[in-house]
């Protein structure tokens, strides 16, 4: 048992060491990383936090969501509390006027938060929502000043150039699973329309955002599968998602996801995109006891701070409590 936990934590050792002196590792070692025994999982999560310290130092990045477009979304992804084939009782509204998304905005700004996101729950916008989306882009950039980034399903090249020129700095799409996973959880798109959407803003010249949600049912070999995706990307920014089942999804009866499998998830990431941000995202404050403190530790490097898109989160407040607390920077 002795040699076999060595030889793990002196192969980590070797990764961690690659990564620091800028080198890169291959998918072979990215297999051996994900299935490093639980034992010598700390060894992992420390040489991910090395890397972390490294290459973005001690500062969170600290985003907040505003969910524009709120259910009756035409897809049937089965985790998600806002498609419209789901009896959820979750609330529904449209736009609303952009004088209540700039409010919301300046309120964000003044916590902190160093990023704004809009998100929409749709298949993709129509042209008149589209249009005003931009025309709350313009207010937000006129009345507030802090970094924009969107998340409004699936674009044509117009619409992704059309933000870029408004300044929108990030386009979030998530992958959501593993290709091999994706058709048991959405049947109305394809994983690869989700890739195409993602090399469109790339195209138009917008940063990236992607990632998924963790605990769908997925095996350990499926996630691996995820980051690697995720991986060839080259995303400026990573967001998991760990899944808190919602009643009336097909997932309600969902199992939570151990506690070592979000880790493993979270660290093996960081050895791959040292430069990028890993965002622990929706359900971190439910799934996790402490509101993702060890995984701010373990690779991961920013949040999402005064709820989620159907869910609430932590204030701003406890949030920078949190991360003071353990030593960082908010």
């Amino acid at each position: 048992m002795t040699s076999i936990i060595s030889s793990d934590v002196e192969f980590i050792k070797k990764c961690r060491d690659v990564v620091l002196l800028g080198g890169k590792l291959t998918t072979s070692d990215a297999g051996t990383l994900f299935n490093i025994p639980d034992d010598s999982l700390k060894f992992l999560s420390s040489a991910a936090n090395e890397i972390t310290r490294r290459y973005n130092g001690d500062k969170v990045d600290v985003e907040q969501l505003y969910n524009i477009k709120k259910n009756a979304c035409s897809e049937d992804c089965t985790f998600c509390g806002q498609s419209a084939f789901f009896d959820t009782a979750i609330d529904t509204w449209q736009l609303p006027p952009a004088k209540d998304i700039v409010k919301e905005a300046k309120k964000a700004f003044s916590n902190g938060a160093e990023s704004y996101c809009l998100v929409a729950a749709w298949r993709e916008p129509s042209k008149s929502d589209f249009e005003k989306v931009c025309s709350i882009i313009q207010e937000i950039n006129q009345n507030v000043g802090i970094s924009i980034e969107c998340s409004l399903g699936f674009l044509t090249e117009q619409q992704a150039k059309s933000l870029k020129n408004l300044g929108v700095k990030r386009y979030n799409h998530n992958l959501e699973t593993a290709r091999s996973k994706f058709s048991e959880i959405c049947t109305t798109h394809t994983y690869q329309d989700r890739i195409n959407t993602l090399n469109i803003a790339r195209n138009a010249g917008l940063e990236l955002c992607t990632g998924g949600i963790i605990g769908l049912g997925e095996t350990r070999t499926q996630r691996l599968e995820l980051s690697l995706d995720i991986i060839s990307i080259h995303p400026e920014e990573v967001t998991i998602n760990l899944l808190v089942p919602i009643p009336g999804t097909p997932l309600e009866l969902q199992s939570e996801i151990p506690n070592t499998e979000i880790i493993r998830m979270f660290s093996v990431l960081r050895f791959f995109l040292p430069h990028s941000i890993i965002k622990i995202s929706g359900g971190r404050e439910i799934i996790l006891d402490d509101s993702g403190e060890e995984l701010l530790q373990s690779g991961a490097n920013g949040i999402i701070t005064s709820g989620y898109l159907t869910m609430d989160g932590n204030t701003p407040k406890d949030d920078k409590k949190m991360i003071k607390k353990i030593g960082l920077e908010a």
